[in-house]
């Protein structure tokens, strides 16, 4: 759909408004042009400001970069000049091939491109220097702002540019996709299908072309008529092979995008050919097909033109789809839905989303190799309850991803190796522990663990109830996740770690004095002895008893006990309100001590004298509190030390710190049931008192 100048200025959003506005002032675009224009000065985007930090992160210019406004560069600049094609895209300094190749596909479907690049602005009337673009991120839209001052080198664009050196479309969206990951340099390479799928919402699916079905024309076919992005690349064996020319003018380790599918008559025959493009904007395919190659003396005026035949240097090119596959080793479509290419029917499909974390220390266990730690990863149960039409079995898609990373590579993040497996759920509502994995192979999971941004893949399983297990290869690695579950049918998905689940027993009442037996006699000695002619014991004496008692203990690594954490036994415990524990009182504290200490040596597991925080979710299971994800997160980190390991005394006051918070919450609950006051719930108040 071609893009017109509209005299009357900025029209109303043609797109849909459900972006969120990422800008740190909280004004929308229209806000911020509006005040602009009122003030009568040009946008300057403080959140990405003209200078090497928005450029570069780990190296310095090499050429000195001024910044400019198209204005600036050109007298007469044009947003978008008759449509925006792929020909816009001509490839600068950056080694962000993989980017361009993905604009290139989306400038052939209108209502894609019309929702990442808004019509609503241009250079005519109501200018005022400030652009927007929107783009997908974990499954919402963000509406990012960006004023058009851009990096130039004696007046000519030093990154993406157009071809024709008047239009800035294609110059602004990769500064906005700049600014979403962090600066210009976070750019530098990556996978076509990142691009693609930030630019539509859509599901990605990779083929490799000499493993690929019997039908790959027709499901390329079929991709591009349903408006599916399509890039293409061939592989490198090492670094040194990286934008190698091929000796037929292909590119190694470059990515390219496929803009069309098509049969000719040739000789009496269909042949079958392939449109590719490469982002440079140059060097092209130089066999059979090729721009200047015989085979076109064959095919008349006419079929040249439907084709959009040129013998120009533009980086397009046509080539016989049997030396496509030779040549090119993968395929990546992002599908705007995730109908199979192989089938002809088009579903309506149900969609859940999980936002999830790996956390080194309590939810980062890696992948079944490591047996240990893997029960320790967030669970997710999916229910599938009917299945598809005609069949036995419920399609299903699922896709994972590590969300993020491109923005933290200033920080030397990588991509993580990533995957899932899915298991049959045993019918517990609870996070499944490590034996079940012990014993029970899973169902299906991801082709492979890779390094990409997103894992998807395709499956058929019975009606019934699974446990899906997103994890990183290796344990102990952290990152924030985002996965996507796409269904034919309604299917039901349960975060297994969602809820806080509380179940601590009454504090037993103290045996009567008359009834004392010989043990509970010389308890009651040893009680006397330390809480002096008062009959009570202040915090400071419950210090010095409980670090006589548990130093001596051999299997136990135990740091002194502070007054502090003392403090908070007697709070927990004291229900006189004195501030210090009666006889009875002490008598309870000491009953769950050596409930805490056995629990302790139990979960210690090979005998260190300290508890893995991985096992804390099972230590704390058994002392009553079924935690979230993201409040066994924070514990963690409160308690736990450099080598994910827990002392007793950080096992005591976490337990200590949880009664407390969990005794309040039933009070409170109780009292205030019927009145008006603020409502938490366990998990919400725990995570509160927990900070405090």
């Amino acid at each position: 759909m071609p893009y017109l100048y509209r005299a009357a200025g900025p029209q109303k959003h043609p797109v849909p408004k459900d972006a969120r506005i990422t800008h740190s002032s909280g004004q929308s675009f229209e806000q911020l042009r509006q005040e602009c224009v009122q003030k009568g000065v040009l946008f300057e985007d403080a959140d990405f400001p003209a200078n090497s930090s928005s450029l570069f992160y780990s190296e310095r210019p090499q050429i000195p970069f001024v910044w400019k406004r198209p204005g600036e560069i050109v007298k007469n600049p044009e947003f978008i000049l008759g449509g925006a094609t792929r020909t816009d895209i001509c490839q600068g300094e950056l080694g962000d091939c993989w980017l361009l190749a993905a604009i290139a596909s989306l400038t052939l479907n209108d209502n894609a491109l019309a929702r990442v690049v808004p019509q609503d602005q241009s250079f005519g009337r109501g200018y005022a220097g400030i652009f927007h673009f929107q783009f997908w991120q974990h499954s919402e839209w963000l509406d990012v702002v960006i004023d058009d001052r851009l990096p130039t080198f004696r007046d000519r664009l030093i990154f993406l540019h157009s071809a024709d050196h008047s239009e800035f479309w294609s110059a602004l969206l990769e500064k906005a996709y700049a600014k979403l990951n962090g600066s210009y340099e976070a750019l530098k390479g990556g996978s076509t299908i990142e691009a693609m799928e930030d630019f539509t919402g859509g599901v990605a699916e990779t083929f490799a072309t000499k493993e690929a079905p019997e039908n790959f024309y027709e499901i390329l076919e079929k991709a591009l008529k349903r408006g599916s992005l399509v890039g293409c690349s061939i592989d490198i064996r090492n670094a040194a092979e990286s934008e190698a020319r091929t000796p037929f003018g292909l590119i190694k380790g470059h990515a390219y995008s496929v803009t069309g599918i098509d049969q000719v008559n040739f000789r009496g025959q269909k042949m079958e050919l392939i449109r590719v493009r490469n982002p440079w904007g140059q060097a092209e395919w130089n066999g059979s097909w090729s721009d200047s190659s015989s085979e076109w003396c064959s095919v008349g005026p006419a079929e040249q033109k439907r084709l959009c035949h040129t013998a120009l240097d533009d980086g397009e090119f046509w080539m016989a789809f049997r030396d496509f596959k030779a040549h090119f080793d993968k395929v990546e479509i992002c599908n705007l839905t995730p109908d199979a290419l192989e089938e002809d029917a088009l579903h309506k499909w149900e969609v859940t989303v999980h936002q999830g974390s790996w956390v080194r220390g309590s939810t980062a266990g890696g992948c079944r190799n490591f047996l240990d730690t893997f029960w320790t990863n967030p669970q997710i149960k999916l229910s599938l309850t009917e299945k598809d039409e005609g069949q036995d079995d419920c399609t299903f898609l699922v896709a994972l991803m590590q969300k993020d990373r491109r923005k933290l590579k200033r920080f030397g993040a990588d991509m993580l190796t990533i995957g899932y497996a899915i298991y049959q759920s045993p019918g517990k509502d609870e996070h499944l522990n490590k034996d079940f994995f012990r014993y029970n192979a899973s169902q299906a999971r991801s082709k492979t663990f890779i390094n990409l941004r997103e894992v998807s893949d395709r499956f058929k399983l019975p009606p019934g109830e699974y446990i899906l297990i997103p994890s990183t290869f290796e344990p102990h690695q952290e990152a924030d996740f985002c996965l996507r579950i796409f269904s034919e049918k309604k299917a039901i998905t349960q975060d297994m770690d969602g809820d806080v689940d509380i179940d601590l027993p009454e504090p037993p009442k103290p045996t009567p004095t008359g009834q004392e037996t010989e043990e509970e006699l010389q308890f009651r000695a040893l009680f006397e002895q330390v809480a002096g002619e008062d009959m009570e014991v202040t915090a400071e004496e419950l210090e010095y008893v409980l670090n006589a008692v548990l130093q001596k203990k051999k299997d136990l690594q135990f740091k002194k006990l502070s007054l502090i954490s003392c403090k908070n036994i007697i709070s927990l415990m004291d229900t006189s309100g004195n501030g210090k524990l009666e006889f009875g009182e002490f008598t309870v504290f000491w009953d769950k001590l050596k409930k805490w200490t056995n629990l302790f040596l139990q979960f210690d597991t090979d005998k260190s004298g300290t508890m893995s925080s991985y096992e804390l979710r099972s230590a704390l299971k058994a002392a009553g509190f079924q935690l979230s994800h993201h409040l066994l997160q924070l514990i963690v980190l409160r308690y736990a030390d450099e080598g994910l390991q827990l002392g007793f005394d950080d096992f005591l006051n976490c337990l200590v710190r949880l009664e407390n918070a969990s005794r309040v919450f039933q009070a409170l609950s109780t009292k205030n049931k019927d009145e008006e006051f603020i409502h938490l719930n366990i998990n919400e108040f725990i995570n509160l008192t927990m900070n405090i």
